[in-house]
């Protein structure tokens, strides 16, 4: 059985979007059409990214709303590099690269729609929180 992870993300601009996700994060364009445009890693052949235009008849009325509560998180090699495209572009940046202590480099992003983004590599874990884990 083949796995592949897959996300599908409603969108106000579909071209404003994809142009992003390929800009900011590498993703390669599989499929773009009117309503919906797929999107593949460029890394990870199984992940893929759907952005569906949020009014189409294939979202139910009821979900067509901005959504609230969800963050996409993306691992890419350099999070510093990613962070200097966004505010070079002018995206909102909600937090700048910081190590975390469980061995993550992250910032935080706003997409186009207003969606959070948490873009982070690997880095080193905190010795003290590492130290814990072993009791």
């Amino acid at each position: 059985m083949v796995l592949r992870n897959f996300l599908t993300m409603l969108s106000d601009d579909l071209p404003r979007s994809r142009d992003w996700y390929v800009d900011r994060l590498g993703y390669q364009v599989d499929f773009d059409s009117d309503w919906f445009v797929q999107l593949r890693s460029t890394s990870t052949a199984a992940v893929e990214l759907g952005i569906l235009k949020r009014d189409h008849e294939l979202v139910p009325p009821a979900f067509r709303t901005a959504r609230t509560g969800v963050m996409l998180t993306v691992v890419v090699p350099d999070v510093d590099e990613v962070h200097r495209r966004a505010v070079d572009k002018g995206d909102t940046i909600i937090e700048s690269p910081r190590d975390l202590f469980y061995g993550q480099r992250r910032c935080l992003i706003l997409d186009p729609e207003g969606m959070l983004v948490d873009v982070s590599s690997e880095c080193e874990p905190d010795p003290a929180w590492l130290a814990s884990l072993r009791g």
